[in-house]
């Protein structure tokens, strides 16, 4: 994948298989304002394949946008390369398509020569480039609950809804109410309006534009759904493994009730052998609900950051006193370095 997110790998890594990231190189520069930061880098993907041979590949997966590396989208071009390439060997394509329309957004503006199209005609034509995709809707579908699994593969899909019934329920509804169905099948058209994404996308930036002004370190460009916060950058007294991203998160939430996630060697520093690997980057991501700040919201937000900001020499670092086995940042509790008393995480 161009990089998996947190839940996509722990499924993965249940079934016994290896997650493995083929992010393009700019992405590891948060400073650097690159267009498309999410592409996969083919060449490495074509490197993998021919060191591990076609049939040890289950599936090459596309997320779009590149939630692990800062929101960014990905290029119609990078799909189509990418796709192209694992097509030649035989190798499903799927896209994670959790924010397929923030995704077409990007492409519309950003890549040449599609200025003039609808994000809806660019959505299609990205899919059409798949053998499915994996949807959480809670994002793009614009509802609370509730995601799909989209096949080409008639014999495949088949044997997903037998599993279905076994774990999820009906194929019709798939243990989601009717009214999360509704919501989804709207949805997924609403997400695509101009005016909504145009709104959206220029929040983000609004943000990412106040805290560069105050030298708060981001990811640049801003992506689709969040400004994230180059922790590293900004808690340089405090080592990776003393997890920086973890520490400005609590400092946001008691200082101004700011709540973001953590996104860093909390989220993906466990090896599957239980060893210890630095993240590529540590970073806070402000994530923006769908169709719910205003103006004076992010406005409230950059006050927040700035005032931690301020104080960022008394954040300590924390170190894990409690976790589980698989997924452990979702709850994980952690200690201040310099305090006898548990912070839950």
């Amino acid at each position: 994948s161009n990089a998996h997110f947190d839940t996509t790998r722990a499924h993965i890594e249940r079934q016994g298989a290896q997650a493995r990231d083929l992010p393009c190189v700019q992405s590891q520069d948060p400073k650097l304002n690159y267009p498309f930061k999410g592409d996969m880098d083919v060449d490495a993907l074509r490197t993998t394949i021919e060191e591990v041979g076609a049939a040890r590949i289950p599936a090459v997966m596309m997320t779009v946008t590149n939630n692990a590396c800062g929101g960014q989208p990905v290029s119609m071009a990078n799909v189509r390369a990418a796709s192209a390439l694992a097509r030649a060997h035989g190798i499903p394509f799927i896209i994670d398509a959790c924010r397929f329309a923030e995704n077409a957004w990007f492409i519309k503006t950003r890549e040449p020569g599609y200025e003039g199209a609808k994000p809806i005609e660019i959505a299609r034509q990205m899919f059409s480039l798949a053998d499915g995709c994996t949807m959480s809707a809670k994002k793009d579908g614009m509802s609370n609950i509730g995601g799909f699994l989209a096949l080409n593969d008639d014999q495949l899909a088949a044997r997903c809804r037998n599993l279905e019934i076994l774990t999820e329920g009906f194929p019709t509804y798939g243990g989601m109410a009717g009214y999360d169905l509704e919501a989804v099948a709207q949805g997924l058209y609403e997400a695509l309006d101009e005016g909504y994404l145009r709104y959206r996308i220029r929040s983000i930036e609004y943000l990412g534009e106040k805290l560069l002004a105050a030298a708060i370190p981001i990811v640049q460009p801003t992506g689709g759904h969040a400004v994230y916060i180059d922790a590293r950058a900004l808690l340089p007294h405090i080592s990776p493994l003393q997890y920086p991203a973890w520490s400005l998160n609590n400092g946001l939430y008691l200082v101004g009730g700011v709540r973001g996630v953590e996104i860093g060697s909390v989220m993906f520093g466990r090896q599957p052998d239980g060893s210890e690997r630095i993240a590529a980057l540590d970073l806070v991501r402000l994530a923006f609900p769908r169709r719910v700040y205003t103006q004076s919201h992010v406005d409230y937000l950059a006050e927040v950051i700035l005032e931690v900001a301020a104080q960022k020499a008394d954040l300590p670092g924390y170190r894990i006193v409690e976790e589980a086995a698989v997924l452990r940042h979702f709850t994980a509790r952690l200690q201040p370095i310099d305090a006898a008393a548990p912070i839950g995480g």
